[in-house]
């Protein structure tokens, strides 16, 4: 089976005034037909910035190898006409912030129906009345009036639901959703999540759920990624991680949950220190630092997986076998 995304051996940096910043470290890892991803670490890590890689929206001082493939081809090497068959169709992706990421003079069905008419080439008045319909599947009240609005004539929750709505209106195979729920109350919260289960079961797509929260993609997701300073620590399957966390990481995030069956805490625990600087140069383990675990050969090594897929980190401790 051709996987929907793969991902292999990718490094990007960026050109700065003060020298060269590597933001992702070489990694590899794939998504299956119809599987739910969750990618998760702390700002920095380099999530967005693979996916960012993937719809070919780096800044101009972005240097890239490596190959990222959706459904068996080349994204990288790719020139702009061809990308733009492929994204926005049948790769698509809802930002963080869907007030900045609407057009704000705009009104949400003009918005929507360009879709269609770019990728489909339906006529306006059909994209029209099918934005419409899939606002309705979206549960947007009142979906004919909302074509009629500006974004900005709408809650934070309703913008995204209107972004959501974008990303499925060609049924692509793969949606990546970059924290789509950082800019919300903990109700909307749960909500849009619910949504993203229910439109997945009802398209069949892919589905990319970027986070710095575990508890967020804990009921969504297959299979979870972690990544810490551009590297991903740990691959595993979503029960499986929370039940056996291989890395220190991996396992500090996890105490950092709240939990409803654990003791009553005055405070949540936080993880001690910081991730590395950006452009700072990682010879030793990058974690060790703030890991409780860490020995002195964690401090002058940072071995890797030979041969991995996964582009995981080794780890001298791991927490299991």
């Amino acid at each position: 089976m051709v996987p929907t995304l793969s991902v292999d051996r990718l490094r990007i940096s960026f050109s700065h005034r003060t020298g060269i910043i590597e933001a992702v470290d070489g990694v590899s890892f794939s998504i299956a037909p119809s599987e739910c991803v969750g990618l998760v670490g702390e700002s920095g890590s380099g999530k967005t910035q693979i996916f960012m890689a993937a719809m070919g929206l780096l800044d101009g001082n972005a240097q890239v190898s490596g190959s990222v493939r959706f459904e068996g081809n080349e994204l990288l090497r790719v020139d702009g006409p061809t990308l733009n068959r492929v994204r926005g169709s049948q790769l698509t992706m809802i930002f963080q912030d869907p007030m900045t990421s609407l057009t704000p003079h705009l009104t949400v069905g003009t918005q929507l129906a360009e879709v269609m008419v770019t990728h489909l080439g339906m006529p306006w008045k059909d994209a029209r009345s099918f934005a419409g319909r899939m606002l309705e599947r979206v549960h947007v009240p009142e979906p004919k009036r909302r074509l009629t609005q500006y974004p900005h004539e709408l809650s934070g929750g309703m913008r995204q639901r209107v972004m959501i709505a974008m990303s499925l209106l060609c049924e692509p195979s793969l949606v990546i959703a970059d924290e789509p729920t950082t800019a919300l109350d903990v109700t909307i919260q749960a909500q849009i999540i619910e949504l993203l289960r229910a439109v997945r079961g009802e398209f069949g797509m892919a589905l990319v759920l970027i986070s710095h929260d575990l508890a967020v993609v804990a009921g969504l997701a297959d299979r979870i990624l972690v990544m810490y300073a551009g590297s991903v620590v740990e691959n595993a399957i979503t029960g499986e991680l929370f039940k056996h966390p291989r890395h220190p990481y991996t396992a500090e995030l996890l105490k950092c949950m709240p939990s409803v069956t654990g003791p009553r805490l005055d405070r949540l625990p936080t993880l001690a220190g910081q991730p590395p600087r950006p452009g700072e140069v990682l010879e030793a383990c990058p974690f060790a630092p703030r890991c409780p675990r860490a020995a002195d050969r964690c401090r002058v090594e940072r071995p890797q997986l030979e041969g991995s897929s996964t582009s995981q980190v080794a780890c001298h401790f791991p927490l299991t076998a």
